[in-house]
């Protein structure tokens, strides 16, 4: 008796994500250089940037603060759906595909690429920051209004120094943490996503939460830091640096390995193995 005609699935099944982050990320492994790595990640750092100036531009004149959050989140998801279409490399993002490489990795030889590949992202998503925030101020014009509210962005994201305790230092890097879960969960379901709208639908749900709870993501928070202080306002670097993307850095990469690579990986894995084979016996 022939089965009964069955729509093809719309998205793929959240069994073979994990799965497909591995094939993602092996692949970048074998056939990137550190060269190509260093200016994807470059890329990735100059569009979270931009999607970090259109939070502030677009939200402008905003004063119901729910409202205002919701166009905050909207205009920054134009930087990392940026991302996740040029196959740009994202810090954030690689903190959930290289765990799970990592998890499937027979090859140890690939490991201290790995460590590499991590090291480079960080390194190029922060070089893209402070090229493309030192561009725009020398390029655009924004009246005062633009700088107040970017510096109240930065003045959230800087309570960690202000309270200046051991205790801050662990809130920052907690709030890293739940910014990675989210993160990564978006870039989770922008996976398994078959067009453009079914990928971007979770990344602007998400993002939006992210971005509206002010949990902290080190690409984002290099892309404000960035373009205020090339405007001559702002912390500094260096305690920009030892509050927020530091602590955060630490936490992004804790949140996307520990709540979401390997947490699926391990609890779905036997099922995307026996969905892989059962396919197979039917072809």
């Amino acid at each position: 008796m022939s089965a009964p005609n069955v729509p093809a699935a719309q998205y793929m099944s959240s069994e073979h994500v994990i799965n497909e982050f591995y094939h993602h990320g092996l692949k970048r492994l074998q056939r990137l250089s550190a060269l190509q790595v260093l200016l994807l990640a470059l890329m990735a750092g100059g569009l979270i940037t931009m999607g970090a100036l259109f939070s502030v531009l677009l939200a402008q004149g905003i004063e119901a603060e729910g409202p205002k959050r919701l166009v905050q989140g909207l205009a920054f998801t134009a930087g990392f759906f940026s991302v996740i279409l040029s196959s740009a490399i994202l810090f954030t993002e690689v903190n959930v595909v290289l765990p799970a490489t990592l998890l499937h990795l027979h090859d140890k030889s690939l490991i201290t690429r790995v460590m590499r590949f991590w090291l480079l992202t960080w390194i190029g998503n922060l070089g893209g920051a402070l090229l493309f925030g030192w561009m725009v101020n020398i390029a655009q014009y924004y009246p005062p209004e633009i700088y107040q509210d970017l510096s109240v962005f930065v003045g959230k994201k800087m309570h960690y120094a202000e309270v200046g305790t051991p205790a801050a230092w662990f809130k920052a890097m907690l709030s890293g943490v739940i910014a990675n879960w989210l993160v990564g969960m978006a870039a989770f379901f922008a996976t398994m996503g078959r067009t453009i709208f079914g990928k971007y639908i979770p990344v602007f749900l998400l993002v939006s939460l992210f971005v509206a709870g002010n949990f902290q993501h080190s690409p984002a928070n290099m892309g404000y830091f960035s373009l205020i202080m090339a405007h001559g306002e702002g912390p500094g670097w260096g305690p920009a640096m030892l509050w927020n993307i530091i602590p955060v850095g630490i936490g992004n990469i804790i949140g996307g390995a520990f709540l979401v690579a390997i947490p699926f990986w391990y609890a779905l894995r036997g099922e995307a193995e026996d969905q892989s084979g059962h396919e197979s016996q039917s072809e």
